[in-house]
């Protein structure tokens, strides 16, 4: 969706604004039990004030608003070829104060499909395995900080117990959305053997596993509560077969860059499981700045399902964004935060999808920065904003609209 504003194309006097200087201690603001939704409604917020104000000076501008932003890019890969006008384009969508996102990867989705057979369910007792507890996170943001991927732990668990007893699969199923590290995973087991056994087993197991994320992730739990009993379990040989996938599929950054100090250049994502009565589907995303990377990226991840009988599809497939650190948009942008925010800004590069990538595309020759408040912990319940940095943030915004 887009809008021109002002409709006339007239232009607005220009306001001098002071400098802004803030000693207040940080506070948050964070949802309860929820993502905050942050990112980027927060960006969505200024962009609709700046619509509505009558105050701040600018020239004519376009407003772009898209769809799916967070789950494939689908609105901006819809976004027609050559419907802006605009020389400079400000993306707000950046989560760190004080920096200018210049640069950013292009990814794509890979998500694997296999039929599965059911048998009757033996006798004995139904129980809940859940993995909670992690960190979860944006995959793309938070790949490289050791976090735990609670379907690969899961997938691990059940191979632990199939090892040690004779156990029956119900079910699998983790995650959430493809571009968030999954938090949380469950399967339901039916085994004649005693409680006590399947507790111990995952206790140790538990124990294994919190030892490897260490203080990465210090919050695992594996719990095992009652089930209600299952008419049908997966047949053994698919069952195994799930877990192995799970327990053996790579999660987490497979390059660095050698030209940005910290920048995670190619990762995958083992984003979640679902179970069917008939089909299990397992959905992951690969990323990176270089298109051979990401591609190659996904073609390790299809080949261990396809050895595993697995059919897969790649979906959502978008470009990266190329930094031009001497362009004029961030040229201004760098001198529009020292004059107004008395610091010069960091000139970064995100391990994650932006609309820059796909809209520039779309408008050869359009120059693109990104920019936005203090967000941490996006895509999850601890997803908060740092209420300080928001009127920097639109300080930044409205001074920029003033010198373009």
């Amino acid at each position: 969706m887009c809008w021109r504003w002002p409709p006339a194309w007239d232009w607005k006097p220009c306001r001098t604004r002071p400098a802004i200087r803030s000693s207040a201690s940080p506070r948050w603001l964070k949802a309860d039990g929820t993502t905050l939704g942050a990112d980027n409604g927060v960006g969505v917020s200024a962009a609709l004030a700046v619509m509505e104000s009558d105050t701040v000076a600018h020239g004519p501008l376009e407003f772009v608003f898209t769809i799916d932003e967070e789950s494939g890019l689908t609105g901006a890969t819809k976004f027609p070829i050559g419907l802006l006008e605009s020389k400079y384009f400000l993306n707000l969508d950046n989560e760190e104060e004080d920096t200018l996102c210049i640069g950013c990867a292009g990814g794509v989705n890979s998500v694997a499909r296999r039929k599965i057979a059911r048998r009757a369910a033996p006798a004995g007792e139904a129980w809940r395995i859940k993995i909670s507890g992690l960190a979860g996170g944006h995959s793309g943001v938070d790949i490289h900080r050791g976090r735990g991927n609670a379907v690969r732990i899961l997938g691990r668990a059940l191979l632990a117990l199939l090892d040690r007893m004779p156990l029956a699969i119900a079910g699998i199923n983790g995650g959430s959305k493809r571009n968030a590290i999954p938090r949380e995973a469950f399967a339901v087991v039916v085994l004649d053997s005693a409680h006590g056994q399947l507790k111990s087993v995952l206790e140790a197991y538990e124990a294994e596993a919190q030892a490897d994320l260490g203080g990465f992730d210090p919050g695992l739990r594996i719990a095992v509560e009652p089930a209600a009993r299952p008419e049908t379990v997966i047949a053994d040989a698919d069952a195994e077969l799930i877990a192995c996938v799970l327990a053996g599929q790579h999660h987490g950054v497979l390059a660095m860059s050698p030209d940005i100090p910290g920048l995670v250049q190619t990762s995958t994502n083992l984003a979640t499981v679902a179970t069917s009565r008939d089909e299990v589907e397992i959905a992951t995303s690969q990323r990176s700045s270089i298109e051979s990377s990401k591609r190659a990226a996904a073609r390790m991840v299809s080949t261990v399902f396809q050895l595993a009988g697995f059919e897969v599809e790649h979906s959502g497939d978008y470009p990266g964004w190329k930094p031009e650190p001497t362009s004029d948009i961030v040229r201004t942008a760098q001198a529009v935060h020292q004059d107004l925010l008395g610091k010069k800004p960091e000139l970064i590069a995100m391990h994650a999808g932006l609309e820059c990538g796909v809209i520039g595309e779309k408008h050869p020759g359009m120059q693109m920065i990104s920019f936005g408040p203090h967000i941490v912990d996006v895509h999850s319940p601890s997803e908060r904003i740092k209420i300080s940095s928001v009127g920097p943030f639109y300080r930044l915004l409205t001074g920029l609209l003033e010198r373009l």
